[in-house]
């Protein structure tokens, strides 16, 4: 099998889960910043990760989502603020999913990942706060080991 990990990381926290997806993957498999991904017509699995901005994968994934091929397998995984589960944290990957035009979806993951604390700030200030920004304090230190490994098990589910 040959895999592709793309990925978008403001902060660090989404490039820590994509190199632990290219590290549980098997076979051929090859690793880059969104801004460097190739063509993805050539894989058998294209993994996926993306940080969160306003509910939704950061523009730049939402672009690249959208371009895949179809009959592309895809492994959507993603780094937020809110609380992991939160209806927050599923739309958004609900939304990942939208944008996949023909693509299936092998699986998806997401956590929470530490804020930085300037966007923090900005966001604190704003007239109406996001949703997620009660739940930004519990995300410090986050991606954690606990978070890389239950995302290890998951790619090696696959």
């Amino acid at each position: 099998m040959k895999s592709l990990v793309v990925y978008s990381s403001q902060s660090g926290n989404t490039e820590k889960l994509a190199k632990t997806v290219f590290e549980n993957l098997d076979g051929e498999k090859d690793i880059f910043p969104l801004a460097q991904a190739p063509e993805a017509g050539d894989y058998d699995l294209i993994g996926v990760g993306f940080w969160l901005q306003a509910g939704k994968p950061d523009p730049k994934s939402q672009e690249y989502l959208a371009s895949l091929p179809e009959g592309a397998r895809v492994f959507l995984f993603a780094t937020h603020g809110a609380a992991k589960g939160s209806a927050h944290a599923n739309g958004a990957m609900e939304y990942a999913k939208s944008l996949l035009k023909g693509a299936a979806v092998a699986g998806t993951y997401s956590c929470q990942g530490e804020v930085n604390p300037k966007v923090l700030e900005k966001v604190k200030a704003k007239p109406e706060p996001p949703p997620w920004i009660g739940d930004a304090p519990a995300a410090a230190g986050h991606p954690d080991a606990k978070d890389l490994e239950d995302l290890a098990e998951a790619v090696r589910a696959l």
